[in-house]
Parts: C-alpha cells; structure tokens; sequence
C-alpha cells in the first residue's frame, strides 16, 4: 500500500479525523487554497472548530506521546532533547499556560483558540521533518491581524509562554516543534494579497499567501514572483528560511526580493523594518537580519515583495548523461560561459526511474542522469542560449538532447522535474519513512559530493535519490527507508553534511537549520559567530520565548 502523498495531507491537518479523506476537496471558507496530489485545489476551513473551541481550556493527553497516526501517516518521535528539561524552568508552568490561553480566548474571541487533540498533533509533529520531538503545544491560536498577533504576543510575554510560527507546515528540519509547549501561533487567517503596486513592481502580502496563489493573481498585470520552492509553500516560511527553488540561479534567493517587513516582536512591539522604495541605504539592514531567522526573532505578519516582469519567451532543454560527474561539469561549463538560464536541474538515474515507475507524467524518460534547463527572455536571447547549451552538451558524453519553445509543449518536458519530490513520496510504503535533507557547496565540489553520497547509498544498502539546483551548488538528497534502517540513515546524512562543510559549503542551502542541523551550524560558523547570533536573540527577544529551541539553544 502506497502512502499517501503530503499535498493531502497537509490539507487535511485542520479538519477533524472524521473528515480527513485525502482527495477529496472542499469550498474555501476564507481564500486560502492548498494543491492536492491529483493536482485540485484543496481548501481548508474553522468552522468545524467553533464547538470544541468552547470547552475548557485543558492540555492535550498526549503532550508527551511517543508516536502518533493523523491521516493514516505515522509520525515517529525521533528526539526528546536533554536541555530540554534543564530549561523548562526558564518558561511558565502548566497552569500558566493554560492561563495564557485562556487570556487570549477572551481577548480575541472562541474561533481564535484550539486545544483539538489532533490539531495540536498536526502543529508538533511533520512527517516531513527528519526530527521530531516529544511535546506539543498547549494550543493553536487563529489571528487575522498584525494587532491580533500582538495581543498573542503580549499576553505570552506577561506569562513567559513560548510562541511557535505556523505557516505551510513542512517543517523539514522540525521548524515549528514545541520543546518547552506553548502556544502555536498558526497564520492560515492572514492569508490576503493587501495591495498590489503594479507601476512600482512589488505587492504587499499577509504570510500565509502561497506564492503560487500570488503569482496566479497577479498575472494580469504581466508580473509574477520568481522564487519558487515546493508548491505548498506559503510567504511567511519562505521568509523564515530564506528559502529559492528552481529560478535561484537568475533570480536568487528570497531575501533579494523582500523590500520591507512588518514584524510582531517578543513583547508584542510592531516593528516595520523599512519605507517601500527598492533600495535604502538609511540604517541597518533589518530585512536581512530577519530572512532566515526562522521566527526566532520576531513574526512576520505582512511582507512587501519585488515584483519581475514575466518573460516575453521561455524555453525548455532536456540533457541526458552517462554519470553525474558529466552532468555536472556541462551545467558549471554553461555558467562560467555566461549564458543567460533561468534554471538548471540535476535529477539522478534513482529518479528518473521512480519517476517512470509510479507514473507521475505522460511519457517515459531514459533512466540516466539528466539536466533540466529554463531559459526567458526575448525570443532570439531564448533560442540563441538553448542554442549554446546544445553546443556544450555535445563536449561533455552527452547523449541525448531535447528542448521545446512552444509554451504547451515546454510543461509535458519539464513535467519529470515538477513531479520528482511528489513520486519519491508516493513511492513510500505505509509504514516507511522519509529523509530529506539538503547541502550546499563551491560549484566546482558538487559532482564530487554528490558522487560520493550516491555510493554510500549504495554501500548502506539504502534506497535513495539526487536532485539538484546544480547551477548554484545546492542539492536535495531524499531517502526512503524502514525504522530499523534510521540509524544508517542519520550515518549516511550526518557524513554528506559534514562533508559539504569540509568542502567549505553549507549545512543547509535553502531548508533552513530548525532543530535538525543545530550541531552543524556550530560545525560549519565556529563558536563566535554562534555567540553573536546569540547576543542578537537576547537583545530582541530577552526571555527567549520566539521559537526557542530552534537555530542553536538558550546556552551551551
């Protein structure tokens, strides 16, 4: 039995268990929409939790479960970490906590708060998280406003409550885990485009907007958004983890399009951290301080983006190689030479097979390591650069080359890449797990990391794939594996992490450090650098009560 796909589930994680049937879509009860795995729109309402919104406040039963089944997805506690239970004297008791609750039940109203059993569930634990932990918040709160958010903030600073962002809900590296409990702040309400600045290129959003659902809404004005991760991912995550995707290589990454930020501090301070022009050079950069900050420093409650015109012609290639070593080197050799790409993917043979094998496109793809390329611009900038890259292909073993400039024709070819997550995940069985991990390293140590993470794989006997941002050094490994494997399967990650750090790369190019890869960051920054970022928690936010727990610990 193949598991069910996370598209769905996640769409499901706020309705109760009675109605969670993946596949199945409902009416939007307030414009907010999540893609389904069959490629529909899924909407997510709180109405449903208007009645058990109305009883006591009291903590969850299993606040201290060791696993739990929401969907029909197992979600395995990995971790309860040592420090925890050091620093819980740091926070408010239970019964403070419960007072907080009940505080900001009163202050914002019965649809507001939810102590659901199972919606406390789907706010501590991700199947998608390659750790999780064993507690869960004593409670989710709604808000729909900057002031509400600051109200939450205010009533949970008086009582020393940790407060937890929720946003898309991947949690890849258990980014909105609760170590200490507390209140889960959940921004699914704040899901609004507020104002679109078409003559200036930028638009200003609330967090919870999904950049795909931006991009639709805007098309009319002939702009769009250029980052673009996973498909359910919403602005305030993106923000969080400074997050790219597939268009980094001509566009970069999140931080270079957030022009200001409106921010909820510890205490409930409303802080906007700049004007709207495109570029200031009045003070501090705190966009930069705050992207990548995985709501450790403050909440993000509206975003002003850039915006980029959409490109007058695109264009599409697919390459296919004897070994990743050739790949590689043709996509570094198109970047050195300076050709004009929007994109270029490296997706395994692993893949290109699983791919095929569960059927996630129309046609049938050679099961060979194979680059993905984007390319925008003019029409004769757009044929002259596929041109170039067919060109260099043809000295580096290349054995088959493909390329579309037909619009239509360009989503069936880049089809395999869009699919390539969703089908490692359909390929899970029920009681499988999964591991998804990224690295980042120079351009020239790439194919080498890659090389080598492949054939431990092999000699673990695990059962793993490769795909690749290669046109900026950044790579996903995702493997799929059964419980007694996982101590092979930490082994395996933990030595291609360190790796890339010895090959003075990064713990992390676009996921984030959460709680998965704090021992990392201290391996890959060093100690000062760690006491700096630390110094900077504690003058923004004194009781540590913003995610905590979360980047690197209150103390060594």
């Amino acid at each position: 039995m193949l598991k069910t796909p996370n598209r769905a589930l996640l769409g499901c994680l706020r309705r109760p268990s009675s109605q969670c049937v993946v596949g199945l879509t409902a009416k939007p009860a307030f414009q907010f929409v999540r893609h389904t795995s069959n490629g529909k729109s899924e909407s997510s309402s709180q109405s449903w939790t208007q009645e058990q919104r109305k009883r006591p406040v009291f903590l969850a039963s299993a606040l201290s479960a060791t696993a739990t089944t929401i969907g029909g997805t197992l979600l395995y506690t990995l971790v309860s970490h040592g420090e925890q239970k050091d620093d819980d004297s740091h926070y408010a008791s239970r019964a403070e906590m419960e007072l907080a609750v009940e505080e900001i039940r009163e202050a914002l109203g019965e649809d507001a708060v939810s102590i659901e059993d199972e919606i406390l569930h789907s706010h501590g634990y991700s199947d998608w998280s390659t750790i999780n932990i064993d507690r869960l918040p004593v409670a989710v709160t709604f808000p729909k406003t900057t002031e509400e958010v600051s109200t939450i903030a205010k009533i949970c600073h008086k009582r020393r409550v940790p407060m937890i962002p929720y946003s898309g809900g991947s949690s890849v590296e258990g980014h909105f885990s609760a170590p200490f409990g507390g209140v889960s702040v959940d921004f699914v309400n704040m899901n609004q485009i507020l104002e679109v600045h078409s003559d200036d290129l930028n638009v200003v959003v609330q967090p919870s907007v999904p950049w795909m659902d931006l991009n639709e809404k805007i098309k009319d004005t002939g702009l769009f958004f250029p980052i673009d991760p996973g498909p359910s991912a919403q602005i305030g995550g993106m923000v969080g983890t400074n997050c790219s995707g597939t268009n980094a290589v001509k566009y970069g990454t999140m931080r270079d399009w957030v022009v200001n930020l409106t921010v909820v501090m510890s205490d409930g301070t409303i802080l906007k951290t700049r004007r709207r022009p495109r570029k200031s050079s009045a003070g501090y950069n705190l966009n930069s301080l705050l992207v990548g900050s995985e709501g450790t420093l403050g909440f993000i409650t509206e975003a002003t983006l850039k915006l980029a015109p959409i490109p007058e012609h695109t264009g599409i290639a697919v390459v296919t190689f004897p070994s990743v070593k050739a790949a590689a080197t043709m996509a570094i050799e198109v970047i050195r030479r300076g050709v004009p790409i929007s994109a270029v993917e490296i997706l395994d043979e692993v893949l290109m097979s699983v791919i095929n094998k569960m059927g996630a496109t129309s046609r049938k793809w050679n099961e060979v390591p194979t680059l993905f390329f984007k390319f925008s611009g003019s029409d004769a900038v757009v044929k002259d650069s596929i041109a170039q890259v067919q060109s260099i292909s043809k000295k580096h073993q290349a054995n088959g080359f493909q390329y579309e400039s037909d619009p239509h024709k360009q989503k069936a070819l880049w089809s395999a890449r869009k699919e390539a997550l969703w089908s490692m995940m359909a390929l899970r069985e029920t009681d499988g797990h999964v591991w998804s991990t990224d690295v980042a390293v120079p351009l020239s140590r790439v194919s080498e990391l890659i090389d080598i993470s492949k054939k431990e794989l092999v000699e673990l006997g695990l059962f793993g794939s490769i795909l690749g941002h290669i046109g900026d050094g950044n790579f996903h490994e995702t493997i799929l594996f059964e419980e007694k494997q996982r101590k092979a399967v930490e082994d395996c990650v933990h030595k291609m992490v360190s790796r890339a750090i010895e090959m003075e790369g990064t713990c992390t190019g676009e996921h984030g450090v959460g709680l998965g890869k704090k021992e990392f960051l201290r391996e890959e920054l060093g100690e000062v650098p760690i006491q700096v970022m630390r110094a900077i928690k504690t003058s923004l936010d004194p009781l540590w009560l913003m995610n905590p727990g979360k980047i690197f610990d209150r103390r060594d």
